[in-house]
């Protein structure tokens, strides 16, 4: 199966943003993609976060889910509509949130980014908190026989959610993402690569990539990783589609080839030893 990662430089204009989002996954979908993956917040990069309050949809209605599911179903794809900011329970909060459109339109899932990002290395200074409320559930759908596992930008640091989503195992990961270029550059491609290989499946990492009209600069890189850590495809900045096959075949290669999945144990809620046996002998290796 063919899939596309898009990679967008998001405006503040959001007009502007779904006329682009909706030409590239035109551009996937002529070329055979059936999975079409937007990065996070492809709908607007805008001046401060208090310009997702003003717009923030209600879940099920408004005119980005709208412009999603009139693609899915105008190309026959499934849309993995990036994140776009829904309304929270509480007043002026929103949740970031990657809403599914299956290929007739009809929204097959929805996930709620669960950790919200916060840096500060005394030039660079972000909270995602500010404005958002976390999400609680991990997420995943089925799509024509393949699990997919939901996920977004700043999940991709925490390896449980991804272990969570794996019961049972997942075929696709995906990984709408804003990184900073400053984080990118030390960390993207390593831990895509990683989620990928720890979890023998395919990962599909859209991103934002390059300098926008707010000023701020995000790393790109969008790319395709293979179960075995691969990278199959990749968009360093700027806009575009980045294709790569994904195959069954070589999922379960890779997983009889190396069975790490079944020889994985239950987690462990108790305390850690000291270092000894439960009979009280000093442990040794």
């Amino acid at each position: 199966m063919l899939i596309a990662a898009l990679q967008m430089v998001s405006t503040p204009d959001v007009a502007r943003n779904l006329e682009r989002a909706g030409a590239l996954i035109a551009e996937a979908a002529q070329a055979g993609a059936r999975i079409v993956a937007l990065p996070e917040y492809f709908c607007l990069m805008g001046h401060s976060d208090q310009d997702k309050i003003a717009l923030a949809e209600t879940p099920g209605d408004g005119p980005i889910q709208a412009a999603l599911a009139a693609a899915a179903r105008t190309h026959g794809v499934w849309v993995i509509g990036g994140t776009l900011p829904l309304r929270a329970a509480v007043p002026g909060r929103v949740l970031n949130s990657c809403n599914v459109f299956a290929p007739d339109g009809t929204l097959a899932a929805r996930y709620d980014k669960m950790h919200l990002f916060r840096y500060d290395n005394g030039r660079e200074r972000y909270d995602e908190g500010a404005v958002l409320d976390a999400g609680s559930q991990p997420v995943a759908f089925e799509a024509e026989g393949l699990r997919v596992g939901l996920s977004i930008c700043y999940d991709l640091r925490f390896p449980e959610l991804y272990r969570a989503l794996t019961v049972p195992p997942c075929d696709l990961l995906a990984v709408p993402s804003a990184f900073t270029h400053t984080t990118g550059r030390a960390h993207w491609e390593l831990l895509l690569r990683a989620r990928a290989v720890e979890n023998q499946c395919y990962v599909i990492a859209p991103a934002q990539g390059g300098l926008h009209e707010n000023g701020r600069r995000t790393f790109g890189h969008s790319l395709v990783a293979d179960p075995w850590g691969e990278v199959l495809a990749m968009r360093e900045e700027g806009e575009g589609v980045v294709l790569a096959t994904l195959s069954r075949e070589r999922i379960q290669g890779v997983r009889a080839q190396l069975p790490a999945l079944s020889h994985r144990r239950a987690a462990f809620d108790g305390p850690v030893t000291d270092g000894r046996t439960s009979s009280g002998v000093p442990a040794t290796t």
